[in-house]
């Protein structure tokens, strides 16, 4: 028997046992995951250097690395998500809805757990926990499919929770790791519809492509994040500088900052914001008019109005008013997260209005698009899809709902 298939049969039998627990046997599960992840902080970060090393020796990108990276402070931060996760409502068992009929049967729509999750995702070891704190909180048993350059990491990660929720009411093989990472392996977990529930795949564009067109598991897609910030003629100049820095370098390698800087013709302070964003190391790539203008600005090709490039460079480009630059969001942009600096209401409403996107800004950055931001504790991915769920993924978008009835021997005549 397969690895995959093994472990998938002791995720669905799993299942089946953590969907009846009590929120207090699931939260104290998760604070005994969040203290011995804290314990092992020494070893966890021991694994994660081992790719960190591999990873540089096999040319990863320097923003993979980052994405890679784990350092005291983020191990505190995944502890902290946890703990966070504990403080969150349980969605299971909420009654969404309910109404009585004319022939007196009583109705009710209540929550319940996805059953078992395929998380597929590359390079950030953070998502395993992550991921499996939400499954386990909102009832569901996850399989951990993450990339080979993680495997360290990974493998350290989900020894660490197995071993706490040992001693819980949560069975261990709710959570399982997929240390075969070969490509036949990913193909076989894609249209394992007899064990898996839904796929979520997280990470850039050709894995999320992958996914959706090799799964026959149904897909909860999340997008790449070719962000914009528009800066209207109305902009206040200090915020929008700030706004603008803060979208593309608070963390460059993350799918919510800013990749296209859309400036109005008539703002007059363009070539400070150039000046500035240049003189904290960002590569600019202008259209013909910045590009003459600033010769730190290279010229634009067509693809930079295209790329994620989740690196320190940014497109730059002089719009003629909120219409143009909706136009072009909608030409370019990945329906992520977009962002209006202005002071008048009357473009910001047509901005809202118009973009079609799930997280939208006015006067605000767009990193802003984060579960733990949004208040969800830890996210399982950002949804750029339309059905089920869209925008930071908290608990309540990986359940489902059933419908209860009751009834005083009705029959249907």
């Amino acid at each position: 028997m397969s690895e995959l298939i093994k472990k998938a049969k002791l995720l669905k039998a799993a299942s089946k046992r953590l969907g009846m627990l009590s929120t207090s046997e699931k939260n104290d599960a998760l604070g005994q995951m969040a203290a011995r992840i804290a314990e092992e902080k020494e070893w966890i970060l021991q694994e994660n250097e081992k790719d960190i090393l591999a990873g540089k020796g096999n040319g990863l990108s320097d923003s993979l690395l980052d994405r890679l990276l784990l350092t005291s402070e983020r191990i505190d931060q995944i502890v902290d998500g946890v703990l966070q996760v504990i403080g969150l409502d349980d969605p299971i068992r909420e009654v969404i809805e309910s109404w009585d009929r004319p022939n007196g049967l009583q109705i009710e729509t209540v929550r319940v757990p996805l059953g078992v999750i395929g998380m597929v995702y590359e390079a950030r070891p953070n998502v395993t926990v992550d991921a499996a704190s939400l499954c386990l909180k909102s009832g569901n048993a996850v399989l951990l499919r993450g990339s080979s350059s993680a495997l360290n990491s990974n493998k350290a990660l989900v020894h660490v929770m197995r071993a706490a929720l040992a001693e819980t009411a949560i069975p261990s093989d709710a959570v399982q790791l997929l240390e075969d990472t070969s490509r036949e392996t990913a193909s076989q977990m894609f249209r394992l519809n007899q064990y898996l529930d839904v796929l979520i795949p997280r990470g850039g564009a050709g894995l999320i492509q992958s996914v959706i067109q090799n799964a026959t598991v149904p897909v909860l897609e999340t997008g790449v994040g070719n962000c914009h910030v528009f800066i209207d003629e109305s902009a206040e100049r200090e915020m929008a500088i700030q706004i603008a820095i803060n979208a593309k370098l608070h963390r460059p390698s993350v799918c919510n900052a800013a990749e296209t800087i859309l400036i109005h013709e008539k703002w007059p302070y363009a070539s400070e914001l150039l000046s500035a964003l240049h003189g904290q190391g960002v590569e600019l790539r202008g259209d013909e008019i910045l590009a003459g203008a600033n010769a730190f600005v290279k010229p634009a090709e067509e693809n930079d109005w295209y790329t994620e490039f989740l690196a320190p460079i940014a497109a730059v480009k002089l719009v003629g008013d909120v219409r143009e630059a909706i136009n072009h969001i909608d030409q370019y942009g990945t329906k992520h997260s977009e962002a209006i600096i202005s002071e008048n209401e009357d473009n910001v409403s047509l901005f809202f209005r118009a973009v079609d996107a799930a997280v939208l800004y006015h006067n605000a950055s767009t990193r802003f698009t984060d579960g733990e931001q949004f208040g969800y504790g830890a996210e399982i991915g950002i949804s750029t899809q339309k059905l089920h769920a869209r925008g930071p993924m908290g608990l309540k978008a990986i359940t489902t709902s059933k419908a209860i009835v009751r009834g005083t021997g009705q029959i249907r005549s």
